[in-house]
């Protein structure tokens, strides 16, 4: 069987229909909105989870949080 003549659940052959540019664009950007969205949720978290001091810190974010670990005026 060919790879264009897959069949359904109930044994009829599926057709699929090539989107427009517009339909691809369209699903281009609430893929990348989804993307988005789910990246600031995560950064909110980490940034609570910091707040509460649930998770260590990275180097980057130690230096933003507490700068005067980072101070070698001492040395």
């Amino acid at each position: 069987m060919a790879e264009d003549d897959k069949q359904g659940e109930n044994g009829d052959r599926v057709y699929h229909r090539p989107i427009s540019e517009f339909e691809f664009l369209e699903w281009k950007r609430k893929k990348e909105d989804d993307a988005s969205a789910r990246r600031t949720e995560a950064a909110r978290k980490r940034t609570q989870d910091i707040a509460a001091g649930v998770v260590q810190m990275n180097g980057r974010e130690l230096f933003l949080h507490e700068p005067w670990v980072f101070d070698n005026t001492l040395y």
